[in-house]
């Protein structure tokens, strides 16, 4: 990175950016009832996922992210769409171990910080990225807008950020996205549409 972090990094903070490195793809489980949600979340895990993250937006979101971080303590498990610091505190409260929003939330950032989570904050410019990058993880959002030759512009000037890439990448070029340099991606409805399983299954056979 070309600054110096500007939050401290708890074992647990380290611990869950270690994990979404390894899983390199986090899948954003966004349904409209928390029992499809499960449904769906259930089939990514059984097919050998490690990370994803419900949402805000699904109904009953804080019962299902409690019940499955006591279930699969193993999953590194997030909740998305994060925009105030009300959410943010259920969603702790509830045993996430991360949170991510889409786009800059400095009013949840002490909510992050004071739990000793990691706070994924969405960004578009290189200004706003690397305010999200210098605090662990910054979101590509929407990732589409530019494409990987933006993702390669931004990285020339922010090398070593940790960018997670969201927002159209889809199953078949998550690998073009991680080998141009995203610290991983984050694939929608692309991969939980449809035969889910079937759709894990290509995205493993992508990325080798």
């Amino acid at each position: 990175m070309t600054t110096a972090r500007t939050r401290p990094e708890s074992t647990m903070y380290a611990e869950v950016i270690d994990a979404l490195r390894a899983a390199r793809v986090t899948p954003t489980v966004r349904e409209a009832d928390a029992d499809t949600a499960d449904a769906v979340a259930r089939t990514l895990v059984n097919c050998g996922l490690t990370a994803f993250e419900f949402t805000a937006t699904t109904p009953g979101w804080e019962d299902l992210v409690a019940a499955w971080v006591k279930e699969y303590p193993e999953v590194t498990l997030g909740l998305g769409t994060v925009t105030s610091p009300e959410i943010a505190e259920r969603a702790l409260a509830a045993g996430a171990n991360f949170l991510v929003s889409p786009f800059q939330v400095p009013e949840v950032r002490p909510v992050a910080d004071a739990a000793g989570r990691l706070l994924v904050e969405g960004g578009l410019t290189p200004s706003e990225l690397r305010i999200a990058a210098d605090r662990g993880v910054a979101k590509l959002f929407p990732a589409h807008v530019g494409g990987i030759a933006y993702l390669k512009s931004v990285l020339s000037v922010l090398p070593g950020a940790r960018i997670m890439a969201t927002g159209g990448v889809s199953v078949d070029d998550a690998d073009k996205w991680l080998a141009a340099g995203a610290f991983s991606v984050s694939i929608g409805s692309d991969l939980t549409r449809g035969d889910v399983a079937a759709n894990v299954a290509r995205l493993q056979e992508r990325l080798g």
